[in-house]
Protein backbone atom coordinates (compact mmCIF):
# COMPACT_ATOMS: atom_id res chain seq x y z
CA UNK A 1 0.00 0.00 0.00
CA UNK A 2 1.08 3.60 -0.54
CA UNK A 3 1.03 5.90 2.42
CA UNK A 4 0.16 8.69 0.02
CA UNK A 5 -3.01 6.81 -0.95
CA UNK A 6 -4.35 5.87 2.46
CA UNK A 7 -8.03 6.48 2.78
CA UNK A 8 -8.19 5.74 6.52
CA UNK A 9 -9.74 8.24 8.80
CA UNK A 10 -9.35 7.53 12.49
CA UNK A 11 -11.91 8.70 15.06
CA UNK A 12 -11.31 12.34 16.01
CA UNK A 13 -9.61 13.34 12.75
CA UNK A 14 -11.10 15.57 10.10
CA UNK A 15 -11.74 14.40 6.59
CA UNK A 16 -9.30 16.02 4.20
CA UNK A 17 -10.02 17.19 0.71
CA UNK A 18 -6.84 15.65 -0.68
CA UNK A 19 -4.61 12.77 0.47
CA UNK A 20 -1.49 13.71 2.33
CA UNK A 21 1.79 12.97 0.66
CA UNK A 22 4.89 11.76 2.38
CA UNK A 23 7.67 13.47 0.47
CA UNK A 24 11.34 13.98 0.75
CA UNK A 25 12.61 17.40 1.66
CA UNK A 26 14.04 19.66 -1.03
CA UNK A 27 17.08 21.79 -0.11
CA UNK A 28 16.40 25.55 -0.08
CA UNK A 29 19.17 28.04 -1.09
CA UNK A 30 20.78 30.15 1.61
CA UNK A 31 18.94 33.31 2.60
CA UNK A 32 20.18 36.74 1.55
CA UNK A 33 21.19 37.47 5.13
CA UNK A 34 23.82 34.75 4.81
CA UNK A 35 22.12 32.29 7.15
CA UNK A 36 22.20 28.63 6.07
CA UNK A 37 19.34 27.34 4.04
CA UNK A 38 16.78 24.99 5.50
CA UNK A 39 14.93 21.91 4.29
CA UNK A 40 11.48 22.61 3.05
CA UNK A 41 9.00 19.79 3.38
CA UNK A 42 6.60 19.63 0.50
CA UNK A 43 3.13 18.27 1.08
CA UNK A 44 0.09 17.77 -1.00
CA UNK A 45 -2.49 20.54 -1.25
CA UNK A 46 -4.48 20.90 1.91
CA UNK A 47 -1.87 19.08 4.04
CA UNK A 48 -0.35 20.49 7.18
CA UNK A 49 3.32 21.41 7.10
CA UNK A 50 5.66 18.79 8.56
CA UNK A 51 7.96 19.24 11.50
CA UNK A 52 11.66 19.51 11.01
CA UNK A 53 13.87 16.56 11.79
CA UNK A 54 17.57 16.40 11.00
CA UNK A 55 18.18 12.63 11.51
CA UNK A 56 19.60 11.58 8.14
CA UNK A 57 18.95 8.13 6.75
CA UNK A 58 21.44 6.30 4.58
CA UNK A 59 20.56 5.94 0.93
CA UNK A 60 19.30 2.52 -0.14
CA UNK A 61 19.94 3.08 -3.83
CA UNK A 62 16.42 4.18 -4.65
CA UNK A 63 16.78 7.82 -3.57
CA UNK A 64 16.31 10.28 -6.45
CA UNK A 65 18.88 12.90 -7.42
CA UNK A 66 18.18 16.49 -6.56
CA UNK A 67 17.82 19.32 -9.00
CA UNK A 68 21.58 19.85 -9.26
CA UNK A 69 22.16 16.40 -10.68
CA UNK A 70 23.92 15.10 -7.58
CA UNK A 71 22.45 12.25 -5.54
CA UNK A 72 20.24 13.40 -2.75
CA UNK A 73 19.94 11.31 0.45
CA UNK A 74 16.41 11.78 1.77
CA UNK A 75 16.25 11.87 5.52
CA UNK A 76 14.02 9.50 7.50
CA UNK A 77 12.13 12.56 8.66
CA UNK A 78 11.43 13.47 5.06
CA UNK A 79 9.83 10.07 4.56
CA UNK A 80 7.64 10.11 7.63
CA UNK A 81 7.03 13.66 8.82
CA UNK A 82 3.77 14.13 7.01
CA UNK A 83 0.24 14.25 8.29
CA UNK A 84 -0.44 10.74 6.92
CA UNK A 85 2.05 9.20 9.30
CA UNK A 86 1.64 11.40 12.35
CA UNK A 87 -2.11 11.61 12.25
CA UNK A 88 -2.63 7.98 11.34
CA UNK A 89 0.19 5.97 12.91
CA UNK A 90 0.68 8.42 15.75
CA UNK A 91 -2.85 7.82 17.00
CA UNK A 92 -2.69 4.02 16.78
CA UNK A 93 -2.65 2.65 20.35
CA UNK A 94 -0.71 -0.45 19.30
CA UNK A 95 3.07 -0.41 18.74
CA UNK A 96 3.98 0.49 15.15
CA UNK A 97 7.38 0.75 13.49
CA UNK A 98 8.14 1.90 9.95
CA UNK A 99 11.38 0.89 8.23
CA UNK A 100 12.73 1.34 4.72
CA UNK A 101 15.53 0.16 2.53
CA UNK A 102 17.28 -3.17 2.16
CA UNK A 103 18.65 -3.09 5.71
CA UNK A 104 15.37 -1.87 7.15
CA UNK A 105 16.50 1.45 8.53
CA UNK A 106 14.24 2.94 11.14
CA UNK A 107 12.04 5.67 9.70
CA UNK A 108 9.44 6.01 12.43
CA UNK A 109 8.17 4.44 15.64
CA UNK A 110 5.01 5.65 17.35
CA UNK A 111 4.62 6.48 21.01
CA UNK A 112 3.12 3.06 21.84
CA UNK A 113 6.21 1.36 20.40
CA UNK A 114 8.54 3.67 22.30
CA UNK A 115 6.60 3.07 25.51
CA UNK A 116 6.92 -0.69 25.12
CA UNK A 117 10.50 -1.01 23.88
CA UNK A 118 11.96 2.44 24.44
CA UNK A 119 12.73 5.23 21.92
CA UNK A 120 14.59 4.41 18.71
CA UNK A 121 17.03 6.45 16.65
CA UNK A 122 15.85 7.08 13.08
CA UNK A 123 18.21 5.96 10.37
CA UNK A 124 19.67 2.95 12.22
CA UNK A 125 19.38 -0.53 10.69
CA UNK A 126 16.83 -2.82 12.31
CA UNK A 127 19.45 -5.31 13.47
CA UNK A 128 21.11 -2.54 15.51
CA UNK A 129 18.20 -0.40 16.63
CA UNK A 130 15.23 -2.81 16.62
CA UNK A 131 17.00 -5.60 18.44
CA UNK A 132 13.76 -6.82 19.95
CA UNK A 133 12.47 -7.58 16.43
CA UNK A 134 15.72 -9.28 15.49
CA UNK A 135 15.49 -11.53 18.57
CA UNK A 136 11.97 -12.52 17.57
CA UNK A 137 13.15 -13.47 14.08
CA UNK A 138 11.26 -10.70 12.33
CA UNK A 139 14.17 -9.38 10.27
CA UNK A 140 14.17 -12.37 7.85
CA UNK A 141 10.39 -12.03 7.70
CA UNK A 142 10.72 -8.37 6.83
CA UNK A 143 13.18 -9.31 4.07
CA UNK A 144 10.61 -11.72 2.68
CA UNK A 145 7.84 -9.14 2.88
CA UNK A 146 9.95 -6.56 1.07
CA UNK A 147 10.86 -9.00 -1.71
CA UNK A 148 7.44 -10.60 -2.18
CA UNK A 149 5.39 -7.46 -1.53
CA UNK A 150 3.08 -9.64 0.58
CA UNK A 151 2.11 -9.28 4.21
CA UNK A 152 3.25 -11.86 6.76
CA UNK A 153 2.24 -12.49 10.35
CA UNK A 154 3.73 -14.32 13.32
CA UNK A 155 1.45 -15.04 16.24
CA UNK A 156 1.74 -14.87 20.01
CA UNK A 157 5.38 -14.08 20.61
CA UNK A 158 6.60 -13.30 24.10
CA UNK A 159 8.40 -9.96 24.20
CA UNK A 160 10.37 -8.38 27.00
CA UNK A 161 9.27 -4.79 27.12
CA UNK A 162 10.59 -1.86 29.07
CA UNK A 163 7.84 -2.26 31.68
CA UNK A 164 6.62 -5.83 31.54
CA UNK A 165 6.69 -9.02 29.54
CA UNK A 166 3.78 -9.47 27.19
CA UNK A 167 2.60 -11.40 24.15
CA UNK A 168 2.15 -9.77 20.77
CA UNK A 169 1.18 -10.80 17.28
CA UNK A 170 3.35 -9.06 14.68
CA UNK A 171 2.16 -8.23 11.17
CA UNK A 172 4.63 -7.00 8.57
CA UNK A 173 3.05 -5.12 5.65
CA UNK A 174 4.86 -3.78 2.57
CA UNK A 175 4.57 -0.01 2.03
CA UNK A 176 5.93 2.56 -0.39
CA UNK A 177 7.40 5.80 0.90
CA UNK A 178 7.19 8.63 -1.62
CA UNK A 179 9.95 11.20 -2.03
CA UNK A 180 9.59 14.53 -3.90
CA UNK A 181 11.56 13.22 -6.84
CA UNK A 182 12.33 9.80 -8.24
CA UNK A 183 10.68 6.46 -7.63
CA UNK A 184 9.14 5.52 -4.27
CA UNK A 185 11.20 3.69 -1.68
CA UNK A 186 10.12 0.29 -0.44
CA UNK A 187 9.51 -0.09 3.24
CA UNK A 188 7.83 -2.34 5.79
CA UNK A 189 5.23 -1.39 8.35
CA UNK A 190 5.47 -3.50 11.51
CA UNK A 191 2.27 -3.62 13.56
CA UNK A 192 2.22 -5.33 16.97
CA UNK A 193 -1.12 -6.36 18.46
CA UNK A 194 -1.13 -7.09 22.18
CA UNK A 195 -2.62 -10.53 22.75
CA UNK A 196 -1.42 -11.02 26.32
CA UNK A 197 -4.95 -11.36 27.71
CA UNK A 198 -5.89 -13.89 25.05
CA UNK A 199 -2.74 -15.94 25.59
CA UNK A 200 -3.17 -15.86 29.36
CA UNK A 201 -6.81 -16.92 29.06
CA UNK A 202 -5.87 -19.70 26.64
CA UNK A 203 -3.17 -20.97 28.99
CA UNK A 204 -5.59 -20.98 31.90
CA UNK A 205 -8.16 -22.78 29.78
CA UNK A 206 -5.61 -25.38 28.72
CA UNK A 207 -4.55 -25.89 32.32
CA UNK A 208 -8.18 -26.28 33.38
CA UNK A 209 -8.90 -28.72 30.56
CA UNK A 210 -5.74 -30.62 31.42
CA UNK A 211 -6.81 -30.99 35.04
CA UNK A 212 -10.30 -32.06 34.01
CA UNK A 213 -8.92 -34.57 31.54
CA UNK A 214 -6.54 -35.93 34.15
CA UNK A 215 -9.49 -36.34 36.52
CA UNK A 216 -11.51 -38.10 33.82
CA UNK A 217 -8.65 -40.46 32.95
CA UNK A 218 -8.12 -41.20 36.65
CA UNK A 219 -11.82 -42.02 36.98
CA UNK A 220 -11.67 -44.21 33.90
CA UNK A 221 -8.66 -46.14 35.14
CA UNK A 222 -10.21 -46.54 38.59
CA UNK A 223 -13.11 -48.38 36.94
CA UNK A 224 -10.66 -50.77 35.28
CA UNK A 225 -8.70 -53.50 37.11
CA UNK A 226 -5.88 -51.94 39.11
CA UNK A 227 -3.86 -55.11 38.74
CA UNK A 228 -4.65 -58.01 36.44
CA UNK A 229 -4.87 -61.49 37.88
CA UNK A 230 -2.07 -63.71 36.60
CA UNK A 231 -3.27 -67.29 36.10
CA UNK A 232 -0.91 -70.21 36.50
CA UNK A 233 -0.81 -71.19 32.85
CA UNK A 234 -1.39 -67.85 31.13
CA UNK A 235 0.64 -64.67 30.89
CA UNK A 236 -1.69 -61.67 30.66
CA UNK A 237 -1.25 -57.94 29.96
CA UNK A 238 -3.61 -55.10 29.09
CA UNK A 239 -3.29 -51.54 27.81
CA UNK A 240 -5.75 -48.69 27.91
CA UNK A 241 -5.30 -45.43 25.99
CA UNK A 242 -7.85 -42.63 26.48
CA UNK A 243 -8.88 -41.01 23.23
CA UNK A 244 -8.14 -37.47 22.07
CA UNK A 245 -8.06 -34.50 24.39
CA UNK A 246 -11.64 -34.63 25.57
CA UNK A 247 -12.37 -34.64 29.28
CA UNK A 248 -15.25 -37.12 29.04
CA UNK A 249 -14.83 -40.64 30.38
CA UNK A 250 -14.85 -43.47 27.86
CA UNK A 251 -16.64 -46.81 28.03
CA UNK A 252 -13.90 -49.36 27.20
CA UNK A 253 -13.24 -52.05 29.80
CA UNK A 254 -11.59 -55.43 30.27
CA UNK A 255 -10.96 -57.97 33.00
CA UNK A 256 -9.26 -61.27 33.82
CA UNK A 257 -10.96 -63.63 36.28
CA UNK A 258 -9.54 -66.89 37.62
CA UNK A 259 -12.31 -69.46 37.87
CA UNK A 260 -10.54 -72.24 39.72
CA UNK A 261 -9.31 -75.65 38.57
CA UNK A 262 -6.81 -73.82 36.35
CA UNK A 263 -9.51 -72.18 34.23
CA UNK A 264 -9.45 -68.46 33.42
CA UNK A 265 -12.09 -66.07 32.08
CA UNK A 266 -11.10 -63.11 29.90
CA UNK A 267 -13.52 -60.37 28.87
CA UNK A 268 -13.42 -57.10 27.00
CA UNK A 269 -16.26 -54.70 26.22
CA UNK A 270 -17.11 -51.29 24.87
CA UNK A 271 -19.98 -49.02 25.85
CA UNK A 272 -20.59 -46.65 22.95
CA UNK A 273 -20.33 -42.95 23.61
CA UNK A 274 -18.56 -40.96 26.28
CA UNK A 275 -19.43 -39.32 29.53
CA UNK A 276 -20.71 -40.25 32.95
CA UNK A 277 -23.56 -42.37 31.62
CA UNK A 278 -21.24 -44.54 29.53
CA UNK A 279 -18.89 -44.90 32.50
CA UNK A 280 -21.77 -45.87 34.79
CA UNK A 281 -22.95 -48.58 32.40
CA UNK A 282 -19.40 -49.80 31.92
CA UNK A 283 -18.77 -50.05 35.66
CA UNK A 284 -21.98 -52.01 36.27
CA UNK A 285 -21.30 -54.43 33.42
CA UNK A 286 -17.76 -55.11 34.60
CA UNK A 287 -18.95 -55.76 38.15
CA UNK A 288 -21.70 -58.03 36.89
CA UNK A 289 -19.26 -60.02 34.75
CA UNK A 290 -17.15 -60.84 37.79
CA UNK A 291 -20.24 -62.00 39.67
CA UNK A 292 -21.55 -64.10 36.78
CA UNK A 293 -18.10 -65.56 36.12
CA UNK A 294 -17.97 -66.94 39.65
CA UNK A 295 -20.95 -69.09 38.75
CA UNK A 296 -18.62 -70.78 36.24
CA UNK A 297 -21.24 -70.97 33.52
CA UNK A 298 -20.57 -71.44 29.78
CA UNK A 299 -19.67 -68.21 27.96
CA UNK A 300 -22.99 -67.84 26.15
CA UNK A 301 -24.90 -68.03 29.44
CA UNK A 302 -22.77 -65.27 30.93
CA UNK A 303 -23.34 -63.09 27.86
CA UNK A 304 -27.05 -63.86 28.04
CA UNK A 305 -27.18 -62.59 31.61
CA UNK A 306 -25.25 -59.46 30.64
CA UNK A 307 -27.69 -58.87 27.80
CA UNK A 308 -30.63 -58.80 30.20
CA UNK A 309 -28.77 -56.60 32.66
CA UNK A 310 -27.78 -54.08 29.98
CA UNK A 311 -31.40 -53.65 28.89
CA UNK A 312 -32.37 -52.96 32.49
CA UNK A 313 -29.55 -50.49 33.19
CA UNK A 314 -30.10 -48.24 30.18
CA UNK A 315 -31.86 -49.45 27.01
CA UNK A 316 -30.50 -46.43 25.08
CA UNK A 317 -26.85 -47.38 25.60
CA UNK A 318 -25.25 -49.71 23.07
CA UNK A 319 -22.59 -52.04 24.47
CA UNK A 320 -20.57 -54.86 22.93
CA UNK A 321 -18.70 -57.63 24.69
CA UNK A 322 -16.75 -60.83 24.11
CA UNK A 323 -16.31 -63.31 26.94
CA UNK A 324 -13.94 -66.26 26.79
CA UNK A 325 -12.83 -69.10 29.07
CA UNK A 326 -9.50 -70.88 28.80
CA UNK A 327 -9.39 -74.48 30.04
CA UNK A 328 -5.84 -75.87 30.17
CA UNK A 329 -7.09 -79.38 30.89
CA UNK A 330 -8.90 -79.44 27.55
CA UNK A 331 -6.46 -77.08 25.71
CA UNK A 332 -9.41 -75.00 24.53
CA UNK A 333 -10.61 -71.41 24.47
CA UNK A 334 -14.39 -71.20 24.48
CA UNK A 335 -16.06 -67.84 23.86
CA UNK A 336 -19.28 -65.97 23.09
CA UNK A 337 -19.61 -62.53 21.48
CA UNK A 338 -22.26 -59.85 21.64
CA UNK A 339 -21.56 -57.66 18.63
CA UNK A 340 -17.85 -57.35 19.44
CA UNK A 341 -14.73 -57.71 17.31
CA UNK A 342 -13.40 -61.26 16.90
CA UNK A 343 -10.53 -62.60 18.97
CA UNK A 344 -7.27 -62.75 17.00
CA UNK A 345 -5.34 -65.95 17.77
CA UNK A 346 -1.80 -66.98 16.94
CA UNK A 347 -1.25 -70.74 16.84
CA UNK A 348 1.99 -72.37 17.99
CA UNK A 349 3.04 -72.84 14.33
CA UNK A 350 2.87 -69.05 13.75
CA UNK A 351 -0.35 -68.90 11.74
CA UNK A 352 -2.81 -66.19 12.73
CA UNK A 353 -6.59 -66.28 12.40
CA UNK A 354 -9.71 -64.61 13.71
CA UNK A 355 -12.17 -66.60 15.73
CA UNK A 356 -15.19 -67.52 13.62
CA UNK A 357 -18.79 -66.86 14.66
CA UNK A 358 -21.30 -67.04 16.10
CA UNK A 359 -21.60 -63.34 16.93
CA UNK A 360 -24.84 -62.05 18.37
CA UNK A 361 -26.12 -58.47 18.47
CA UNK A 362 -24.88 -55.94 21.05
CA UNK A 363 -25.95 -56.20 24.65
CA UNK A 364 -29.42 -54.96 25.53
CA UNK A 365 -31.43 -56.45 22.65
CA UNK A 366 -33.15 -58.88 25.02
CA UNK A 367 -34.67 -61.57 22.80
CA UNK A 368 -31.49 -62.90 21.15
CA UNK A 369 -30.13 -66.29 22.24
CA UNK A 370 -26.34 -66.22 22.18
CA UNK A 371 -24.17 -69.23 21.43
CA UNK A 372 -20.74 -70.43 22.48
CA UNK A 373 -17.91 -71.70 20.30
CA UNK A 374 -14.51 -73.20 21.09
CA UNK A 375 -11.10 -73.28 19.42
CA UNK A 376 -7.91 -75.18 20.33
CA UNK A 377 -5.54 -73.21 22.55
CA UNK A 378 -2.55 -75.43 23.36
CA UNK A 379 0.76 -74.28 24.89
CA UNK A 380 2.55 -71.82 22.61
CA UNK A 381 -0.66 -70.03 21.59
CA UNK A 382 -1.38 -66.31 21.91
CA UNK A 383 -4.58 -64.29 21.64
CA UNK A 384 -5.59 -60.63 21.57
CA UNK A 385 -8.91 -59.00 22.42
CA UNK A 386 -9.40 -55.32 21.61
CA UNK A 387 -11.99 -52.57 21.24
CA UNK A 388 -12.81 -50.93 17.92
CA UNK A 389 -10.71 -47.86 18.69
CA UNK A 390 -7.62 -49.91 17.81
CA UNK A 391 -8.62 -50.95 14.29
CA UNK A 392 -11.46 -48.66 13.16
CA UNK A 393 -10.70 -45.59 11.03
CA UNK A 394 -13.04 -43.14 9.37
CA UNK A 395 -11.21 -43.33 6.06
CA UNK A 396 -10.70 -47.11 5.91
CA UNK A 397 -12.64 -50.32 6.29
CA UNK A 398 -12.39 -52.02 9.67
CA UNK A 399 -11.11 -55.19 7.99
CA UNK A 400 -7.99 -53.28 6.95
CA UNK A 401 -7.27 -52.58 10.60
CA UNK A 402 -7.85 -56.23 11.52
CA UNK A 403 -5.47 -57.29 8.73
CA UNK A 404 -2.78 -54.98 10.12
CA UNK A 405 -3.43 -56.42 13.56
CA UNK A 406 -2.95 -59.96 12.25
CA UNK A 407 0.31 -59.00 10.55
CA UNK A 408 1.64 -57.53 13.79
CA UNK A 409 0.63 -60.63 15.75
CA UNK A 410 2.22 -62.95 13.18
CA UNK A 411 5.69 -61.90 14.29
CA UNK A 412 7.45 -64.22 16.75
CA UNK A 413 5.48 -64.44 19.98
CA UNK A 414 6.67 -62.19 22.78
CA UNK A 415 5.41 -61.30 26.21
CA UNK A 416 1.81 -60.00 26.29
CA UNK A 417 2.94 -56.46 27.17
CA UNK A 418 5.26 -56.38 24.16
CA UNK A 419 2.34 -57.57 22.04
CA UNK A 420 0.22 -54.66 23.28
CA UNK A 421 2.97 -52.13 22.55
CA UNK A 422 3.57 -53.61 19.11
CA UNK A 423 -0.10 -53.38 18.20
CA UNK A 424 -0.25 -49.73 19.28
CA UNK A 425 2.71 -48.91 17.03
CA UNK A 426 1.45 -50.98 14.10
CA UNK A 427 -1.98 -49.33 14.17
CA UNK A 428 -0.54 -45.83 14.66
CA UNK A 429 -2.11 -45.15 18.07
CA UNK A 430 -0.71 -41.92 19.51
CA UNK A 431 -1.69 -39.54 22.28
CA UNK A 432 -3.89 -37.61 19.86
CA UNK A 433 -5.94 -40.63 18.79
CA UNK A 434 -9.63 -39.71 18.69
CA UNK A 435 -11.05 -42.85 20.32
CA UNK A 436 -10.41 -44.92 23.42
CA UNK A 437 -8.33 -48.05 22.90
CA UNK A 438 -8.32 -51.13 25.12
CA UNK A 439 -6.18 -54.20 24.42
CA UNK A 440 -6.10 -57.46 26.37
CA UNK A 441 -3.39 -59.91 25.30
CA UNK A 442 -2.59 -63.31 26.77
CA UNK A 443 -0.23 -66.14 25.88
CA UNK A 444 0.08 -69.72 27.02
CA UNK A 445 3.80 -70.36 27.29
CA UNK A 446 5.33 -73.71 26.47
CA UNK A 447 7.10 -74.99 29.61
CA UNK A 448 10.73 -75.74 28.89
CA UNK A 449 13.71 -76.92 30.85
CA UNK A 450 13.24 -77.03 34.61
CA UNK A 451 9.76 -75.49 34.32
CA UNK A 452 8.52 -78.42 32.26
CA UNK A 453 8.47 -80.62 35.34
CA UNK A 454 6.28 -78.14 37.21
CA UNK A 455 3.32 -78.57 34.84
CA UNK A 456 1.98 -82.09 34.80
CA UNK A 457 -1.36 -83.84 34.52
CA UNK A 458 -2.74 -87.32 35.04
CA UNK A 459 -6.25 -88.79 34.64
CA UNK A 460 -8.10 -91.99 35.56
CA UNK A 461 -11.46 -93.15 34.15
CA UNK A 462 -13.76 -94.72 36.74
CA UNK A 463 -16.82 -96.92 36.17
CA UNK A 464 -18.42 -96.54 39.59
CA UNK A 465 -19.06 -99.27 42.09
CA UNK A 466 -17.41 -100.04 45.37
CA UNK A 467 -13.98 -100.37 43.76
CA UNK A 468 -13.95 -96.80 42.41
CA UNK A 469 -12.89 -95.12 45.65
CA UNK A 470 -9.96 -97.49 46.45
CA UNK A 471 -8.75 -97.21 42.87
CA UNK A 472 -8.89 -93.43 43.02
CA UNK A 473 -7.02 -93.41 46.33
CA UNK A 474 -4.25 -95.64 45.02
CA UNK A 475 -3.94 -93.72 41.77
CA UNK A 476 -3.72 -90.36 43.54
CA UNK A 477 -1.14 -91.64 46.00
CA UNK A 478 1.11 -92.96 43.25
CA UNK A 479 0.87 -89.83 41.10
CA UNK A 480 1.50 -87.43 43.98
CA UNK A 481 4.46 -89.49 45.12
CA UNK A 482 5.95 -89.40 41.62
CA UNK A 483 5.55 -85.62 41.67
CA UNK A 484 7.60 -85.57 44.89
CA UNK A 485 5.12 -83.69 47.01
CA UNK A 486 5.69 -83.55 50.76
CA UNK A 487 4.00 -86.29 52.76
CA UNK A 488 1.45 -83.91 54.33
CA UNK A 489 0.35 -82.49 50.98
CA UNK A 490 0.27 -85.96 49.44
CA UNK A 491 -1.97 -87.27 52.23
CA UNK A 492 -4.33 -84.31 51.88
CA UNK A 493 -4.46 -84.85 48.13
CA UNK A 494 -5.29 -88.54 48.51
CA UNK A 495 -7.99 -87.73 51.07
CA UNK A 496 -9.56 -85.13 48.81
CA UNK A 497 -9.55 -87.43 45.77
CA UNK A 498 -11.15 -90.20 47.83
CA UNK A 499 -13.93 -87.93 49.16
CA UNK A 500 -14.74 -86.42 45.77
CA UNK A 501 -14.92 -89.82 44.08
CA UNK A 502 -17.02 -91.25 46.90
CA UNK A 503 -19.44 -88.31 46.60
CA UNK A 504 -19.68 -88.90 42.84
CA UNK A 505 -20.33 -92.61 43.33
CA UNK A 506 -23.22 -91.90 45.71
CA UNK A 507 -24.80 -88.86 44.06
CA UNK A 508 -23.57 -89.00 40.46
CA UNK A 509 -23.56 -91.40 37.57
CA UNK A 510 -21.19 -92.75 34.96
CA UNK A 511 -19.01 -91.83 33.23
CA UNK A 512 -16.72 -90.68 36.02
CA UNK A 513 -13.19 -89.40 35.77
CA UNK A 514 -10.48 -88.31 38.21
CA UNK A 515 -7.96 -85.72 37.05
CA UNK A 516 -4.87 -84.51 38.86
CA UNK A 517 -3.06 -81.46 37.65
CA UNK A 518 -0.19 -79.47 39.01
CA UNK A 519 1.24 -76.10 38.10
CA UNK A 520 4.11 -74.14 39.53
CA UNK A 521 1.73 -72.78 42.18
CA UNK A 522 -1.18 -75.20 42.68
CA UNK A 523 -2.28 -78.80 42.92
CA UNK A 524 -5.73 -79.33 41.35
CA UNK A 525 -7.91 -82.38 41.96
CA UNK A 526 -11.05 -82.67 39.82
CA UNK A 527 -13.76 -85.32 39.50
CA UNK A 528 -16.36 -85.29 36.72
CA UNK A 529 -19.47 -87.42 36.25
CA UNK A 530 -22.62 -87.52 34.13
CA UNK A 531 -25.06 -86.06 36.69
CA UNK A 532 -25.83 -82.33 36.56
CA UNK A 533 -26.86 -81.96 40.19
CA UNK A 534 -24.30 -79.71 41.85
CA UNK A 535 -23.33 -80.49 45.45
CA UNK A 536 -23.49 -77.72 48.02
CA UNK A 537 -21.49 -76.99 51.09
CA UNK A 538 -23.97 -77.54 53.92
CA UNK A 539 -23.64 -77.12 57.63
CA UNK A 540 -23.23 -80.65 59.01
CA UNK A 541 -24.98 -81.46 62.26
CA UNK A 542 -23.95 -84.11 64.71
CA UNK A 543 -26.54 -86.64 63.59
CA UNK A 544 -26.26 -86.08 59.82
CA UNK A 545 -25.09 -89.05 57.75
CA UNK A 546 -24.50 -87.16 54.50
CA UNK A 547 -22.76 -83.97 53.44
CA UNK A 548 -19.57 -84.63 55.37
CA UNK A 549 -17.45 -85.27 52.26
CA UNK A 550 -17.82 -81.79 50.74
CA UNK A 551 -17.48 -80.19 54.17
CA UNK A 552 -14.23 -82.06 54.69
CA UNK A 553 -12.91 -81.04 51.28
CA UNK A 554 -13.79 -77.40 51.92
CA UNK A 555 -11.96 -77.57 55.26
CA UNK A 556 -8.64 -78.99 54.00
CA UNK A 557 -8.41 -77.43 50.52
CA UNK A 558 -7.37 -73.87 49.67
CA UNK A 559 -10.43 -73.54 47.42
CA UNK A 560 -13.10 -75.70 45.86
CA UNK A 561 -16.00 -75.32 43.44
CA UNK A 562 -18.45 -76.91 41.04
CA UNK A 563 -19.65 -76.30 37.51
CA UNK A 564 -21.81 -77.88 34.86
CA UNK A 565 -20.09 -79.23 31.79
CA UNK A 566 -21.11 -78.04 28.28
CA UNK A 567 -21.58 -81.64 27.13
CA UNK A 568 -23.65 -82.49 30.21
CA UNK A 569 -22.71 -83.59 33.69
CA UNK A 570 -20.74 -81.72 36.31
CA UNK A 571 -17.29 -81.12 37.66
CA UNK A 572 -16.28 -80.85 41.32
CA UNK A 573 -12.78 -79.62 42.04
CA UNK A 574 -10.44 -78.63 44.85
CA UNK A 575 -7.15 -76.73 44.90
CA UNK A 576 -4.14 -76.72 47.17
CA UNK A 577 -1.68 -73.84 47.11
CA UNK A 578 1.92 -74.95 46.94
CA UNK A 579 4.14 -73.11 49.41
CA UNK A 580 7.10 -73.43 47.07
CA UNK A 581 7.69 -75.17 43.77
CA UNK A 582 9.35 -78.51 44.59
CA UNK A 583 12.10 -79.89 42.44
CA UNK A 584 10.80 -82.10 39.63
Amino acid sequence: MKLTRWGIRLPGTQRRTAPAAITAAKPVPAARDGRPGRHETRTAPGAEPAEENHHVAQSDGNDPPDGTGTPHAATDAEFVHGPAVHELLGQVPAPVALVHGADHRVAYVNEAYAALFGPRTPGSPARESLTELAELGLVPLMDQVRRSNTSRTIKSRRVQGARRDSFHTFTCTPVELSAPEGPPVRGVLVFAADVTDQVTSAERLRESEGRQRETAVTLQRSLLPQELEQPDELRVAATYRPGGTETAVGGDWYDVITLGAGRTAVVIGDVMGRGVRAAAVMGQLRTAVRAYARLDMPPHEVVQLLDGLASEIDPTQIATCVYGVHDPSEDTLSYASAGHLPIVVRRPDGTVHRTPGPTGPPLGTGDWVHESAAIPFPPGSSAVLCTDGLVERRDADIDAGLDTMEEALAVAADSPQILCDRLLRALGISDGHDDDVAILAFTRPQPEGADAGLFRAAALDLHGGIEATPRARAFAGGVLSSWRFPDELRDLGVLTASELVANSVVHGKAPMRLRLRRTDRRLIIEVTDGDEHLPRHQQVRLGDETGRGIALVAAVASDWGTRRLPEGGKSVWAEFTLPAAPAP
